[in-house]
């Protein structure tokens, strides 16, 4: 049943965002989110989950990432607006739908500031002043009393400079990030010269000691999906491209490229460096899983002293400039579900620079809650990467709506081959959900239900003046969607029953099944054309006024 729209009424809270991105900017807000605390944990952890074979998990992730990223280039240069991953699925399928995608993308976007807190503040325990704010507990550095008001601390510092304008954020991340990319480079070639054991590929317990599933588990669990995860920043600040048509395209799709190039020659220089005292009978419980800090720590014990002091630094700019990022893409996304009717109209103020504070402000408050339940990097991994990939599954379904119900629109990239990979897309994305396992995907159902919460709340108190049409028919496979995904994790092999009811191979095959039904009856009760297109007008051609 639709719920009558009202027609937004004027605002008075300019100037509002400000179109003063070029590529460079763009491509970087999204490398600068790729190479993040990611680099620093993720050949690490894959290591661990996989052996050897983790090499094959990169690769995995690389491609299932870079088929989502495909899709958000054509998405992002059809509808340059700020937040756009957020507000895709409302042009689809309307208010029901927008609303949860929105939410989906916003808890992805405000947790990941935390995590680049909490490797910051892991790799510092090198320094004997930092050794007091994390502890070990149940095999990982978790934060103590005194270390999470230094994460709050940071958060702040973090926040404030996203105070600055948008030009000059751009320019602040553009510098950061020149380094960010330049120091893994440095540290691939460093560590292939100085140190390469080939014999390390078949060290402790094999080349693939723990099968399909462990190589599976390690794309969505040890931080490889995670790792991977930023390259839609660029669709994020799309309403503040000088030249999004043209640019965020080139953007999504060269960052992620380079991204996925850079994790599979650090995961290989890594292994091969190792030195034979960090190496045990067994990958999952050597020597090398317990360092704080993998890389610098390796690059101590081959006597690359230099190396490790560059890292020591590097493991503040680049979790730093990746959480700067993302404190700003979490108050786009905002803005964005403010826009569309779906949080308080205050998350639209903007101030003198054209800086959605109140979103800002917002993130950093649920950024310092995270540091209570998840006090340590890889608690948060799973919740992070569940969350990235189930806002991503949005935009194959929009993708497929806009091919479907508008075919003539402009788009400035066309994705060739656009029928086959939007589907896949969104078995891809699902396939990682499966894959981050029962432990990490009921923690995101519990986050879900809060969001719903706050959603309602907004509606019923009418805290926006604007109230989006909920189209319910066109979202009646939502909650099939999110239940279903949730029964089949619960059953399968990644679950938690000890004779499951779709064993290995056997519960991909029922996810593929699965996500071509909710795909194929998604595209079925879609928005009609017209009516799109009247919700793309109210958003996106008052934002393309300031496009030159």
């Amino acid at each position: 049943m639709a719920v009558s729209e009202a027609t937004p009424g004027p605002k008075t809270h300019k100037p509002g965002l400000r179109r003063e991105i070029g590529f460079v900017g763009l491509i970087w807000a999204s490398e600068g989110s790729i190479i993040g605390s990611g680099w620093l944990f993720g050949a690490q952890g894959a290591l661990a989950a996989a052996g050897p074979a983790a090499i094959i998990s990169w690769g995995i992730g690389g491609i299932a990432i870079l088929i989502l990223a495909l899709v958000h280039a054509e998405l992002g240069g059809m509808y340059p607006v700020s937040g756009g991953t957020a507000r895709f699925p409302h042009y689809a399928f309307g208010g029901a739908a927008g609303a949860s995608f929105g939410w989906f993308s916003w808890l992805q976007a405000a947790t990941v500031a935390p995590i680049e807190v909490l490797a910051m503040i892991t790799y510092g325990q090198h320094y004997s002043w930092a050794s007091g704010w994390e502890k070990v507990k149940g095999g990982e550095h978790v934060l103590t009393p005194p270390g999470i008001a230094v994460a709050v601390g940071l958060m702040a510092v973090i926040t404030a400079i996203n105070f600055l304008s948008i030009r000059l954020l751009a320019r602040t991340n553009s510098a950061a990030t020149w380094w960010k990319v330049g120091v893994p480079l440095l540290t691939i070639f460093v560590f292939a010269i100085a140190q390469f054991h080939t014999a390390n590929f078949t060290a402790a317990d094999g080349f693939n000691p723990y099968g399909a599933k462990g190589i599976l588990s390690a794309v969505s669990t040890s931080g490889i999906i995670f790792a991977l995860l930023g390259f839609e920043q660029a669709d994020q600040l799309a309403g503040e491209s000088a030249n999004p048509k043209r640019d965020i395209p080139r953007a999504v799709i060269g960052s992620i490229l380079l991204g996925i190039l850079i994790y599979i020659l650090l995961q290989v220089t890594f292994l091969a460096a190792l030195p034979a005292s960090q190496i045990g009978s067994h990958w999952a419980n050597s020597a090398f899983t317990a360092l704080s800090g993998p890389f610098a720590q390796v690059a101590t014990l081959i006597s690359l002293g230099w190396l490790a002091t560059v890292l020591y630094l590097d493991a503040v700019i680049s979790p730093a400039g990746t959480g700067l990022i993302y404190i700003t893409g979490s108050s786009r996304v905002s803005y964005g579900l403010s826009r569309n009717g779906y949080v308080p109209s205050a998350f639209e103020n903007t101030n003198r620079r054209g800086v959605p504070w109140v979103g800002l402000i917002t993130a950093f408050v649920v950024g310092c809650i995270c540091f209570l339940p998840f006090p340590s990097w890889r608690s948060l991994v799973g919740l992070i990467t569940s969350a990235s990939v189930l806002m991503y599954a949005g935009a194959p379904l929009s993708f497929g709506v806009f091919r479907n119900r508008l075919p003539e629109a402009h788009r400035p990239y066309r994705l060739p081959g656009g029928g086959v990979l939007s589907p896949l897309a969104f078995i891809v994305a699902n396939l990682l959900i499966l894959w981050s396992g029962w432990t990490t995907d009921w923690k995101l159902g519990v986050a879900i239900l809060i969001g719903y919460v706050i959603l309602i709340a907004n509606r019923v108190f009418k805290m926006n003046p604007i109230t989006p049409q909920l189209d319910l028919r066109a979202a009646q496979w939502l909650p099939v969607y999110l239940v279903g995904m949730g029964l089949i994790v619960y059953l399968s092999d990644f679950g938690p029953l000890k004779h499951p009811w779709f064993p290995l191979w056997w519960d991909i095959g029922v996810t593929a099944a699965f996500s071509l039904v909710i795909y194929y009856w998604a595209m079925a009760v879609a928005l009609p054309g017209e009516q799109i297109q009247r919700l793309v007008d109210q958003v996106v051609v008052p934002e393309e006024e300031d496009i030159v």
